[in-house]
């Protein structure tokens, strides 16, 4: 199993998906990581001049994150961890959650900031997803 988290230093997960410059994927086998991994990950940097064409679309419920052009940023996002069947992270708009879930990537949103521990918690069962964190 290929467990991606999003982060800014390669050690803690990020509170926020978009504005992330990274993933770390963990492999694990048989309970134990078998390899660690840092990739690029696209983000609210590189959508600026998007992000201030098309602006946050929003949904009835003020949810933000929705359309074609954020559903577009969401998949260009996701390319990275394609191999990945869990996204770690500490907050997320809803859209960018249901995105990725669409892409059989189920994102976790979690309260623990590092990394390793977030991944033992996962792999052990010992994990709460906070949904209500989503915005």
């Amino acid at each position: 199993m290929k467990i991606a988290a999003i982060t800014d230093d390669g050690k803690t997960i990020s509170q926020h998906f978009g504005r992330a410059p990274y993933y770390v994927v963990v492999t694990v086998e048989e309970g134990k990581v078998t390899d660690f991994e840092l990739r690029d990950k696209l983000g609210h940097a590189q959508f600026q001049a998007e992000e201030n064409r098309d602006g946050h679309q929003e949904d009835a419920n003020g949810r933000h994150g929705y359309g074609p052009e954020a559903e577009n940023r969401h998949g260009r996002m996701a390319e990275a961890i394609a191999d990945c069947e869990v996204l770690l992270c500490r907050g997320m708009g809803m859209g960018a959650y249901e995105s990725l879930k669409e892409r059989n990537i189920f994102p976790v949103v979690t309260d623990i900031v590092n990394i390793d521990e977030a991944v033992i918690a996962y792999v052990s069962g010992q994990f709460v997803n906070h949904v209500e964190k989503l915005h």
